[in-house]
């Protein structure tokens, strides 16, 4: 079997590639693409580019800078067939240049397909000095494409990007848990031509692992599967990246691109969304500047969905700790009431409170 033509899961069902294109960049990819960020295991790189899996995502910070060595090795002599993605999170231009440099060499490739500002969450996140951080790299032939990645703040970032016509490709948390006016955001930038990639598709579920926290409520029989299909199924979604650690994942993920979207998933997912509506932060926005200590109540819930959800203790709290050292040394406990009412039923004081215990 040559590399991208499918052939049988390691389950040995027949792999069925599906195919969109990325907005105006004119990439083809995969519906369901591999986000490597917790991927230690290279073999399931391999294997998944073999499958036939042509996009797969990094981050200059993902395990230290270890994860794109990983990804570079694991992927070899087939860079040049598959849709490669990387990001960066330094704060100017000059940081970003050099971390692009650094990130060339750990993956092994003179260039990147895709080259993320992360996780910026307004449009004062993103200065004119970083766009043109992403134009220089363009011009030198070390990226072909411009991006953002998006946790919160999406919709008011997405309609902004979209005006502002410099980037190509939108890299967003997107699943069944969320309102229509993220719907409405994706649709924005896609009318713009933005390539729009969907993460965090599993709303804070991994596949199920013995002793990893409230595995029993983010991950049901069958939710994880359901929940992918449904952003697969999306109309403006050109790909998905979600977390695969395992041949297993692998398996099931490759499921999404061949099964339909049925009645049943329906089921299973407002099932699974009353089960972790106390639990998962559905990153609205909507209550944002709400607690009166000045926490990024968000940001603090995505740090303990690495934890309790993905299993990821250690990344959990390395985000955490990017925090203010005055938001570190925040304690709910130390308020008489919580300022901050969720407006989706998540019990934001208990959440935040078991975030600060297990990671400050």
């Amino acid at each position: 079997m040559g590399f991208g033509e499918p052939g049988a899961s390691a389950a040995g069902f027949a792999v069925k590639l599906d195919y969109r294109t990325l907005g105006r960049t004119g990439l083809k990819v995969t519906t369901v693409g591999f986000g490597c960020m917790i991927t230690s295991d290279a073999s399931v790189v391999t294997r998944a580019a073999d499958l036939g899996i042509n996009y797969f995502d990094t981050a200059r910070s993902y395990q230290h800078g270890n994860n794109e060595r990983m990804v570079g090795a694991a992927l070899g002599a087939k860079r040049k067939q598959i849709v490669l993605s990387t990001k960066t999170h330094a704060p100017d231009k000059a940081g970003m240049l050099s971390e692009l440099d650094e990130s060339l060499k750990q993956l092994n490739t003179d260039y990147v397909d895709i080259w993320y500002l992360h996780a910026r969450s307004k449009a004062d996140d993103i200065t004119d000095d970083m766009i043109e951080a992403q134009q220089v790299a363009k011009k030198q032939g070390k990226i072909r494409f411009a991006g953002v990645s998006t946790h919160s703040g999406q919709q008011q970032l997405l309609p902004w990007m979209a005006q502002k016509g410099v980037f190509d490709v939108a890299l967003v948390a997107y699943n069944f848990s969320m309102d229509p006016g993220m719907t409405q955001a994706i649709a924005t930038v896609a009318k713009a031509g933005i390539g729009v990639v969907g993460m965090k598709v599993m709303a804070g579920g991994s596949h199920n692992r013995p002793g990893t926290p409230l595995a029993g409520k983010m991950t049901q029989p069958g939710a994880m599967l359901s929940a992918l299909k449904w952003v697969v199924n999306q109309p403006n979604i050109t790909t998905t990246v979600p977390s695969m650690t395992d041949m297993d994942q692998l398996d099931e993920n490759l499921k999404a691109m061949a099964a339909p979207l049925t009645s049943g998933d329906a089921k299973i997912l407002a099932a699974h969304l009353e089960t972790i509506r106390p639990l998962y932060c559905r990153l609205c926005g909507q209550c944002d500047g709400t607690c009166q200590k000045g926490l990024p109540v968000a940001d603090v819930l995505r740090c303990l969905t690495y934890a309790d959800g993905y299993g990821q203790f250690a990344l959990g709290r390395e985000r955490f700790l990017e925090l203010s050292k005055e938001q570190v040394a925040v304690r709910c406990g130390d308020c008489s009431e919580c300022t901050v009412a969720c407006p989706h039923g998540v019990k934001v004081q208990d959440r935040v409170a078991r975030a600060q215990e297990l990671f400050a």
